[in-house]
């Protein structure tokens, strides 16, 4: 079964995913920030429980584990590939993980919140991955007692969650407006929509390869269907800004991006040793002359894929060991090198 990142999709030369994630809380626990670690144990052992029901009423796999069980390599790989958040392995009171097979649904349990429901499916499709986050909240509310108000709506740790405690965004490749410097614009114009850009992994991150995430702000008072449906409408609207600065910036300079692209291809497929910075960077500019039309490839090659597995942490994961900076260098080239198709000339 292919997971999300590994999926060719419609819209994917703009929008890379789909995600929504539910916050919930246990009306028997205090919330996080106030909960002390015997009843963290408690709570994570009692929400992990419902990992057989999940099994038998969803199509997909799953497990489940405490995040203190996986090492730092395993830790930085899942928050490389938008399965946990960063807050949550970094916690030192005990946390939990249920997740499926496919990864397109994690279950943080005990990060900001009790329980962080989050379904991440391939390019431009907000109402899958509302489905399927909806589904497993049916299933987990079944058997665990949600905190819920008849006025406010769900209660959470945070009051910008009140109400649906949902967060619905897209990750968006912006390669053209970042180039033309127009992402603070955008920032700015998007926000008198409630809606907000972030870097890579959410909020207080950077962007990398020209990747960001385009998010609601508010719950209350608008349905799931209400913010779907305003974050469709300005995700469209970016998507349209973003295709069009493309053809602008071809109509003035193609020869010179498409020597760029090239010259992009010849250092990945070539060189001995490379940063994740400069991996990324070179992706980016890969993957808009690939989606541009301006370079092809021999056999259909994800790049979006190949940007996760040069991070620090994923490309440990497939080492099968932790290495210092100097050899990660030199392996993130190999691997590049390896995967990356030959050109169609």
């Amino acid at each position: 079964m292919l997971k999300w990142y590994e999926q060719i999709v419609p819209d994917g030369d703009v929008v890379i995913s789909s995600r929504v994630r539910l916050a919930r809380n246990l009306e028997d626990y205090m919330f996080s920030p106030l909960l002390k670690e015997a009843d963290a144990v408690k709570l994570v052992n009692e929400v992990k429980n419902i990992t057989s029901s999940l099994a038998d009423q969803d199509t997909r796999k799953y497990y489940s584990c405490n995040i203190k069980s996986l090492s730092d390599i395993d830790k930085a790989a899942m928050v490389e590939r938008h399965i946990v958040s960063p807050l949550l392995v970094d916690k030192e009171q005990t946390t939990g993980l249920i997740l499926s097979e496919d990864e397109t649904v994690s279950i943080m349990i005990n990060e900001e919140d009790h329980v962080r429901i989050q379904a991440i499916v391939g390019g431009m499709n907000l109402e899958k991955a509302y489905e399927v986050a909806s589904h497993i909240d049916d299933i987990a509310y079944d058997k665990l007692n949600f905190a819920y108000d008849d006025k406010y709506g769900y209660m959470t740790s945070c009051p910008t969650n009140v109400g649906t405690g949902m967060r619905a965004s897209c990750m968006v490749f912006l390669p053209a407006l970042s180039a033309a410097r127009m992402i603070q614009k955008l920032i700015e114009e998007v926000g008198r929509y409630g809606v907000t850009i972030r870097g890579i992994y959410g909020e207080g991150t950077k962007s990398l390869g020209s990747i960001y995430q385009i998010s609601n702000q508010k719950t209350l008072g608008n349905s799931e269907g209400e913010i779907i449906q305003n974050l469709n409408r300005i995700v469209d609207q970016v998507m349209k800004q973003e295709r069009k600065r493309r053809e602008y910036m071809l109509s003035l300079n193609t020869d010179e991006i498409e020597d760029q692209v090239y010259r992009a291809y010849g250092i990945l497929k070539y060189a001995r040793q490379i940063t994740p910075d400069d991996a990324m960077t070179l992706l980016s500019q890969l993957k808009f002359g690939a989606d541009c039309g301006l370079i092809k490839f021999d056999r259909e090659f994800n790049i979006h894929k190949m940007m996760m597995g040069v991070q620090p942490g994923s490309l440990q994961w497939t080492l099968g060991k932790n290495v210092g900076s100097t050899t990660r260098d030199k392996s993130r080239a190999e691997y590049i090198s390896k995967e990356l198709p030959r050109l169609m000339l």
